[in-house]
């Protein structure tokens, strides 16, 4: 008898083709990729979260928010970007 998960893989390769399967050395590099932008995203809330304490209007801690919110949203596009170069690779 088949689990859920291997039924609802063969739905999926159905739908979509055969999955690719990473090579351990792509897992490793994908990791990697993780723990670098993990890293960078932590340092960017750490330097913003000091200047927020700044603030002295809500309208300027309002714009300190967003701009952090868009350079962690490009900083996880670049994330995802490398990512990928590894899966098709």
């Amino acid at each position: 008898m088949k689990t859920a998960y291997e039924l609802a893989m063969e739905r999926l390769e159905k739908a979509n083709g055969p999955t690719k399967k990473l090579t351990s050395e792509q897992k490793t590099q994908i990791a990697d990729i993780e723990k670098v932008y993990e890293a960078k995203i932590a340092e960017l809330k750490l330097s913003f979260e000091s200047r927020m304490q700044t603030a002295q209007t809500r309208e300027e801690w309002d714009a300190m928010q967003a701009e952090l919110a868009a350079k962690i949203a490009s900083l996880e596009e670049q994330r995802e970007k490398e990512k990928e170069k590894v899966w098709n690779a």
